[in-house]
């Protein structure tokens, strides 16, 4: 069983509203469709990459929907700033990838909830691997990501936004 380390975000506390950066472009104003900072700590012995996912289950239809998923952040990377998910990906520690989000794109999609559908939880996940390299290549889905590293996984951290459109 996977144990838990320490996720900080200057963006946003666990459990607090997600803030308008960290919204899909489209919901208003001072929306970016901006990844938040993260920084974490405390990940065990024998980690040696990391990956970030964002997902929300409260999205309408099976399965939920994942915003963003960055794979093979090395060892030695405890951070990430702000923007780390924009399309181009410039951001990212060498070696790091992105795969497609749930809307077809590559890069961090921020929170669109429907108008009215109730408060989504956007659940920020930074997963400490016992693996260098996840084995996979960009055109994975982040679904089966978590298929194929979930026995990879020594440790999780979290943190969760909560957005909703009225």
């Amino acid at each position: 069983m996977a144990t838990t380390f320490t996720l900080r975000s200057d963006a946003l506390d666990d459990g607090g509203v997600l803030p308008a950066a960290q919204r899909g472009a489209a919901t208003g104003a001072g929306a970016r469709d901006e990844s938040p900072p993260l920084s974490w700590s405390g990940a065990p012995a024998g980690t040696r990459s990391y990956a970030v996912t964002v997902f929300d289950p409260d999205a309408p239809g099976p399965g939920g929907f994942w915003h963003w998923a960055v794979l093979d952040i090395p060892a030695d990377v405890t951070s990430l700033p702000a923007g780390a998910g924009s399309r181009d990906g410039r951001s990212l520690p060498s070696g790091a990838f992105q795969l497609r989000n749930d809307g077809g794109s590559v890069g961090y999609l921020g929170a669109a909830p429907p108008k009215g559908h109730g408060p989504h939880h956007y659940i920020i996940t930074v997963h400490a691997l016992n693996v260098e390299k996840s084995g996979l290549d960009a055109g994975a889905s982040p679904a089966a990501f978590e298929a194929r590293l979930r026995p990879h996984v020594l440790a999780r951290a979290s943190l969760t936004g909560v957005y909703e459109r009225r």
